[in-house]
Formats: C-alpha cells, sequence, structure tokens
C-alpha cells in the first residue's frame, strides 16, 4: 500500500540583524514536552507553497513581515512516529518545501495567536541550533541547514 503524505511548508526563520547576527528561530510546541521545531504548516488547497508559508506564519508566530532569500530545491518527506496522534489521519506522514526566510526590521513575534502552536520562541546561533531539536525530524533540519549553509547564507 503506498503511503499518503499531507502537503506542507516549513521556514528557517532567520532573525531581522541577519547578515551581522546569524540567528535562527525555534518555537516550542505547546502540545508536547520541551520540542522545539521551526514553524511550519499545511498546504491549503489552491495554494501555493509560498502563500501557504506566508499564512501559516501569520497564524503561527503572528507576522507576516518576511523576506523569502532562499527555497530548499526538493519535497522531504517523512513519517508520523507510531506514537504520534492520528491528528492528521488519513496520511502517513508530511511531504515538506522548506523556505529560508529573513525577519524585517520591526517585525514582531505573537505567539498569542487565534491557535497557539507554541509556548515560546528563541533565536539560537545557526551553529547551534540543531542542539535542542531532540526529535524525528532532526535529520530533515541537518540536511536543510546543510544545504542553506552550502549556498552561502550562513
Amino acid at each position: 500500500m503506498q503511503k499518503k503524505y499531507r502537503p506542507n511548508v516549513a521556514a528557517v526563520i532567520l532573525s531581522s540583524s541577519y547578515p551581522f547576527k546569524c540567528e535562527i528561530l525555534v518555537a516550542k510546541r505547546v502540545d508536547m514536552d520541551d520540542i522545539w521545531q521551526f514553524p511550519q504548516g499545511g498546504i491549503d488547497e489552491g495554494e501555493s507553497p509560498k502563500q501557504a508559508l506566508k499564512r501559516e506564519l501569520k497564524e503561527e508566530i503572528g507576522t507576516d513581515k518576511f523576506d523569502f532569500l532562499e527555497e530548499y530545491p526538493e519535497w522531504l518527506s517523512y513519517d508520523f512516529p507510531a506514537n504520534a496522534s492520528k491528528r492528521f489521519y488519513p496520511f502517513d506522514g508530511q511531504t515538506q518545501k522548506y523556505f529560508l526566510v529573513r525577519l524585517k526590521n520591526g517585525a514582531s513575534i505573537n505567539l498569542k495567536t487565534e491557535h497557539p502552536e507554541f509556548s515560546e520562541y528563541k533565536f539560537v546561533d545557526i551553529n547551534k541550533a540543531l542542539e535542542g531539536i531532540n526529535h524525528f525530524k532532526k535529520p530533515i533540519y541537518d540536511k536543510v541547514l546543510s544545504y542553506f549553509k552550502e549556498k552561502g547564507y550562513f
């Protein structure tokens, strides 16, 4: 049986002080213990990945004030762990398009959105970004960050 993947977008978000300071945003999920991740979300019917990212960041971190810098060239898929909730049933996992974005000067993060997904956020040095990631997406994060690094962004 072929697996079904939910189309999704994800963002590596550089602070507005980039390129002088190379820090990215990670956020702590409200529904899991000590899980930090990059903001991400599903693509709605008729949306382009870029449109979905703009909407998702507004919904999740309260801002759509950012500039697109780069796009990971492929879709990356992962399976949900066996112990994950069936929240996304009938999907077996997600296939994601990753973007590198930079917050605009004056953009502010607001996690108190209509349906909060994160309880806190922080900007971490790009070289330490994976240290606090302790879940099954870590290999994908490593792949994406390595690609953006190879492209000369950090």
